[in-house]
């Protein structure tokens, strides 16, 4: 029997403004009136149907299983089976931020007439650090899309839970596009969602003469960009069978950043229901005040030609992007500044005030972080030169550093100088974030321990252990296309596991998922979930083996390599 095709559920556009002076710039209202919608969808089914195919020996004719397609408040989509999901991808959620509308607030996506074809990922948006790239000249200004990923049995109005992935690379660099959702949606029966957003100067630029372009007198655009993919996510979700009200933020690095960003926008509030961060404590590095962003920025319109405050907004639009590439390599940007409409408060200290967007929170790190940036910088590191290095970042403090961690405790200074960061840096960072959270909401910590874990494609340094570096855990938890190496069996057995945990928290709130070990939630104690391929388990030791404790009586800074 030929498969019928699935039904449209259109939803119908709310008129609101998107960013108004409470949400952000006002966007021009939809064109498309509601009476078209009836046309639009009878087109849509008649599009969907294929035509019959001679079967072989002159038979009847087979009928192929129609592709899947969703009408979303710009029009209709035509996605593809992939495995056990399916996949919408390079769907616009704001109009191209080219021309005018570069270093502005996101617009409203244009409507399209017939059915869009969404099956090709769309271009990165432009990179200011192209590690990692398959296609380094695949980038675009014009890249704010998103791919969508649900089971193949998802339906408009099953109200699965949403999980909307942010990825990281310092706010300069990286795509959605690396991070396949196909396997975390067929596994947990889920939707996931992966965007793009700007980067670099084109994302966050503080110059005041752009900030009184929008209502927020802000110039974090790659932060209204991932407000703007949530607005979109919860008016059209609904129609790939996904819950609006049951959507999870997550991100990584400094995708984890923007989360802490969202958890304190009020601009974001109500956008979303539950929070991930991975490796990536809203204490880890501060944002810039507006005065710092303000001064970083003209120094960085200058540099490219832009100095007259009167002339400097036209003055940017009109620098060749490669320009703009070039200049931020000596001034890179340091993602969203606070003390704007934005983003009032610096996340660290909104959270402490009990002011942010009150969510259950999962959240968690690797278990040697620091190895990937060592392993960049000081890849041969010296005992002579790690104990400059220490004394160097602690000052008074470095024989106490240097006394609990020696160098000869280490296989190599190496791996002493990444304990050192790892543990001061990442570790205890995100211990204490995750102690501010768990007294106001239900949190759950994790640390990721796979000794022989993959790294990024590209960045393995020959003899050097880079297992359970940051990173690590994409490539468990993601379709990723930048390890270095495919999972063994057993490692894939983990990377489930990992998914499921995801998956459940993304559904309830609460990570713990049938036939796996048990996740308690972090309380005084401050619990963690071990997650290792031979013995995931829960651990009370945490702070202990990161030497937190020393770490909290430093007034020391601990910088990144």
């Amino acid at each position: 029997m030929t498969k019928p095709p699935e039904r449209l559920h259109p939803v119908r556009p709310r008129r609101r403004p998107w960013l108004s002076a409470r949400r952000g710039p006002r966007l021009a209202p939809r064109l498309t009136p509601w009476l078209a919608w009836p046309l639009a969808a009878a087109a849509v089914l008649a599009a969907a149907i294929p035509a019959p195919a001679a079967a072989p020996g002159g038979g009847p004719p087979r009928v192929e299983s129609p592709r899947p397609v969703v009408a979303v408040a710009q029009g209709a989509l035509r996605g593809r089976d992939h495995d056990g999901a399916q996949e919408f991808l390079g769907l616009p959620y704001a109009a191209a931020p080219v021309g005018e509308a570069r270093l502005r607030a996101p617009r409203e996506a244009r409507r399209w007439s017939g059915v869009r074809e969404a099956t090709t990922q769309a271009p990165a948006c432009v990179q200011f650090s192209p590690f990692g790239l398959a296609d380094p000249s695949a980038v675009s200004e014009d890249c704010l899309h998103l791919d969508v990923y649900r089971p193949r049995t998802a339906r408009a109005g099953a109200r699965l839970p949403v999980v909307l992935w942010i990825h990281g690379g310092a706010y300069s660099q990286g795509t959605g596009t690396q991070f396949g959702g196909r396997t975390m949606a067929e596994l947990t029966d889920s939707i996931v969602v992966a965007v793009n957003y700007r980067l670099g100067q084109l994302g966050y630029l503080g110059l005041p003469e752009l900030g009184r372009e929008n209502p927020l007198a802000s110039g974090s655009f790659g932060l209204m960009d991932q407000i703007a993919a949530l607005r979109w996510t919860r008016e059209n979700i609904a129609a790939f069978g996904g819950d609006p009200g049951k959507v999870t933020v997550s991100g990584q690095s400094a995708g984890a950043g923007s989360v802490c960003a969202l958890l304190a926008s009020p601009q974001a509030a109500g956008l979303f229901g539950r929070a991930i961060l991975q490796s990536g404590p809203c204490t880890l590095l501060a944002p810039p005040d507006r005065a710092r962003a303000e001064s970083e920025g003209r120094a960085f319109a200058a540099s490219v030609g832009c100095a007259e405050p009167e002339r400097v907004a036209a003055c940017l639009r009109a620098v060749p992007a490669a320009d703009l590439v070039g200049a931020a390599r000596t001034r890179p940007t340091a993602g969203p500044a606070h003390g704007d409409g934005l983003l009032p408060v610096e996340p660290a200290a909104a959270i402490r005030s009990g002011a942010w967007n009150k969510v259950p929170v999962l959240i968690g790190s690797t278990r040697s972080e620091a190895r990937l940036f060592v392993a960049f910088t000081h890849p041969q590191l010296t005992a002579e030169q790690y104990t400059a290095r220490v004394r160097a970042t602690y000052g008074a403090a470095a024989d106490e550093v240097l006394a609990r961690y020696p160098v000869t405790g280490y296989a190599s200074p190496y791996l002493a100088l990444s304990a050192v960061l790892t543990d001061a840096g990442f570790a205890c960072r995100t211990y204490g974030t995750a102690r501010l959270f768990s007294a106001q909401v239900p949190t759950y910590l994790y640390e990721f321990d796979d000794p022989d874990s993959p790294t990024l494609r590209g960045a393995q340094v020959p003899g050097l252990d880079m297992s359970n570096a940051h990173s690590a855990e994409l490539a468990y938890l993601h379709d990723f296309t930048m390890g270095d190496r495919p999972l063994t069996p057993v490692q894939t057995a983990l990377a489930h596991r990992m998914k499921r945990y995801w998956g459940a928290f993304a559904r309830s709130a609460d990570p713990n998922a049938p036939g796996q070990v048990r996740w308690p939630a972090a309380g005084p104690r401050t619990t963690a979930l071990v997650l290792s391929p031979t013995d995931t388990r829960p651990s009370g030791s945490f702070a202990a083996d990161h030497r937190c404790d020393f770490w909290q009586t430093l007034s020391a800074p601990a910088p990144l390599p």
